[in-house]
């Protein structure tokens, strides 16, 4: 063999090592896509009280009564601040500070109260949730839907568990 030749394989075998290391570094991200990513939390209402048990007398056990709950199913804490919670006439709630835990829920209560890490509080003096038909919609803080619950006459007991409207 020529020093010529010799050197041309040398090129040629070189060649096929780099092209061979492309091919597998391009082939990477599609076998990495193979594995399942971890799992995103899922933050959605629940349940919703919208009919205080008992007279509705505006009182703050009454109003207190009156609450939707916001679960996050997934492992990973989740930061509500920012996020909103409205109703169909346009009574907002905005989460200020609060971050909610993997696999937990908060209750979000009408009235007045002290917050914690499982119940905060709206500190409204009216209800909030028409007793008839209303929808809770939940967004996150870039005004993204998140979820809702809706109910209106055909339902019964007023108080409605999970939701019907995921996207």
């Amino acid at each position: 063999m020529s020093a010529f030749a010799s050197v041309t394989a040398r090129r040629l075998a070189a060649g096929a090592l780099a092209a061979g290391a492309l091919v597998s570094v391009v082939t990477l991200p599609a076998s990495a896509a193979d594995h399942p990513r971890p799992e995103r939390s899922k933050v959605q209402i629940s349940a919703v009280q919208y009919d205080s048990p008992g007279r509705d007398d505006r009182s703050n056990r009454s109003l207190n009564r009156e609450w939707v709950e916001i679960t996050n199913t997934g492992r990973r804490a989740v930061n509500l601040d920012g996020w909103t919670l409205r109703d169909e006439d346009g009574h907002t709630f905005t989460f200020h500070h609060y971050r909610l835990d993997g696999r937990s829920t908060v209750r979000i209560h009408t009235g007045e109260g002290r917050d914690s890490r499982s119940d905060l509080f709206q500190d409204r003096r009216n209800y909030v949730w028409d007793n008839r038909s209303d929808t809770a919609t939940l967004r996150n803080d870039r005004d993204r839907f998140i979820d809702d619950a809706s109910w209106g006459h055909h339902r019964h007991g007023g108080h409605h568990h999970g939701s019907r409207h995921h996207r």
